[in-house]
């Protein structure tokens, strides 16, 4: 066509002049010509079916795209819930068939609705290669089903059913501090409380001094000192017995006395009546006492049987000795029994010490451990709780407020707010809003959607109507927070895209809100996103304290989850 067009153009041509605009004119009718039949080429690549343009609440339409498409280009079919008002129940596989030397792809949607009206299905998007081709918008008619309350009875709402909180992991958290303690307890119980069999040395050291003293020579018999003739060992041992039990029954300080001393304090404790030592008892210590000396410090060598004799010897004096001794009165046996119970009680308070002594370092290695891992303010949160900790850590929820809808991940469901409209506005617009807490808790959120009733013609879609529409629609709602005591607020302004694409206006700063305590107030952030498609207003506001360590991270995921599904923009084809 173009060609031919060409050709007439040269044979038409009367003059230089007159032949030059001809061919002027018609090299710009033939490059528009051929954008236009290239344009329609391309759009013919994709195609739309569908089963039914109406249907009752609930049913499904079968929605189909086709299209057709190079072996080598790339095709990106519509994904997720692109088609509302309609709702995306289910997608198909992609359907690929060979066409010539091209593919033919196909995918099936299958869509529903379960309010009724007359809904129009948006122009979706599929890029081939480096384009973006748009279906032709549809429109489809949601009918409602007549029932005949002659036959079919009516029943009343069901009221709202209270359904239990799921309740995590918490019981393994609680097994395992309770494992740890029942570890703890039992290591405590086993090396301090636990009563643990005495050793043969405990065991003699509970003897009375003459069964010790006894015991003591007994053991000294079965020795190996006269085989081996360690005569000093012996000896050693022998004065050592006597000495001892002395020490304990007549005077305390036999162990580090001479011979001469201890022998002069015994005739002293003699005559003074005090013990009746006889003077053979007297003789006999002094002399096997000086004979120990001269082995011990002279290495003398007495033979066998006056060793034996030396050693019968002991054994008698301890006996004479003991005869000697005063029965102790009720008040020395009272004296020993308290005794005895003083040190009961000290051993017990010994083990008290010990047991608290050791809990509290497991406790405190425990904390300085945790906190050197994880930070010691989130571990004091962790014993002690903290409101935003808890809203981080729980079970977040993922829904979708208000419509068009707002699909947000938050720490707690939203709820329902009830909202007055101006006087004189109730007919022009209408607002949903979904929020969690209050401007002067720590933590605060709240989406709202305002869907605006604008006469068509009136509405403005170019990108800088939109600012300043967003503008205005922030600076109402700063005025609204000065208006409930908010104040000092610093504002900033950045254009804010979601993770499907949607544009929308981000204000955050800094102000000043209201305290629990009336006339107070506390530093805090805040975000404040909005969005606008045609007649609809879009919000997400966030506010948390300045202090809040845990804030932050909690209002990033919150702002990483936010999607909406804005009408896609239409792109102009180059002509």
């Amino acid at each position: 066509m173009i060609k031919c067009i060409l050709n007439r153009i040269n044979t038409t041509s009367r003059t230089k002049e007159t032949g030059y605009k001809l061919k002027v004119r018609g090299i710009v009718l033939a490059c528009t010509l051929y954008s236009i039949l290239c344009t329609s080429y391309l759009q013919s690549q994709v195609k739309t079916e569908v089963d039914t343009t109406k249907i009752r609440i609930g049913e499904q339409i079968n929605y189909k795209i086709k299209v057709e498409a190079d072996s080598s280009a790339l095709v990106v079919f519509p994904e997720g819930q692109t088609f509302m008002p309609l709702e995306a129940v289910e997608a198909s596989e992609i359907d690929t068939t060979k066409k010539n030397a091209n593919f033919l792809l196909s995918r099936i949607y299958k869509l529903t609705q379960f309010d009724s009206g007359s809904y129009t299905i948006p122009r979706q998007k599929v890029i081939i290669g480096d384009k973006s081709f748009f279906t032709d918008s549809l429109r489809v008619d949601v009918n409602t089903i007549e029932v005949d309350t002659t036959k079919q009875k009516l029943y009343d709402i069901k009221p709202i059913i209270e359904v239990e909180k799921s309740g995590g992991n918490w019981w393994k958290w609680l097994l395992g501090i309770l494992a740890a303690i029942a570890l703890v307890a039992f290591l405590l119980w086993w090396f301090i409380w636990r009563q643990k069999p005495l050793t043969e040395e405990e065991e003699i050291a509970l003897l009375p001094p003459y069964d010790r003293a006894k015991l003591a020579l007994k053991k000294l018999d079965e020795s190996q000192y006269l085989i081996r003739s360690e005569v000093k060992e012996y000896y050693s041992q022998l004065t050592l017995v006597i000495r001892k039990y002395l020490d304990e029954k007549v005077y305390d300080r036999s162990l580090e006395s001479t011979t001469e001393e201890l022998i002069s304090r015994l005739q002293l404790l003699k005559e003074g009546n005090q013990f009746n030592f006889s003077k053979e008892t007297l003789n006999n210590l002094e002399t096997i006492l000086k004979r120990a000396d001269l082995v011990k410090f002279a290495k003398s060598a007495p033979d066998a049987a006056l060793i034996e004799m030396d050693r019968a010897t002991i054994e008698k004096e301890i006996d004479s000795v003991k005869a000697v001794l005063p029965e102790p009165t009720e008040e020395e046996k009272l004296l020993d029994q308290q005794y005895k119970e003083e040190q009961e009680r000290k051993k017990k308070r010994k083990k008290v010490i010990l047991t608290v002594a050791i809990s509290l370092f497991l406790l405190i290695a425990t904390f300085v451990g945790f906190g050197i891992k994880y930070g010691f303010g989130y571990v004091k949160d962790t014993v002690i709780g903290h409101e935003s900790k808890e809203l981080l850590e729980g079970e977040w929820v993922e829904s979708a407020y208000g419509f068009p809808p707002i699909y947000i991940e938050t720490p707690k469901v939203l709820k329902r707010q009830e909202t007055e409209l101006p006087e004189g506005f109730e007919d022009k617009a209408e607002i949903t809003m979904f929020g969690y807490g209050s401007l002067i808790e720590r933590f605060y959120m709240v989406t709202g959607t305002t869907v605006l009733d604008i006469p068509k013609g009136q509405g403005d879609d170019s990108d800088q109507q939109k600012a300043i529409n967003l503008n205005t629609v922030v600076e109402g709602s700063l005025s609204n927070w000065e208006q409930k005591g908010v104040r000092n607020i610093i504002t900033k302004n950045e254009q804010f895209i979601t993770p499907n694409a949607a544009e929308g206006l981000k204000t955050f700063g800094t102000a000043e809100f209201p305290g629990l305590k009336p006339g107070t107030y506390e530093g805090g952030e805040y975000i404040i996103l909005s969005f606008t498609s045609e007649n609809v207003v879009q919000q997400i506001v966030i506010v948390w304290r300045s202090d809040d360590n845990y804030a932050s991270d909690i209002v990033d995921r919150i702002v990483d989850s936010i999607e909406l599904n804005p009408d896609e923009p239409v792109e102009e084809e180059e002509e």
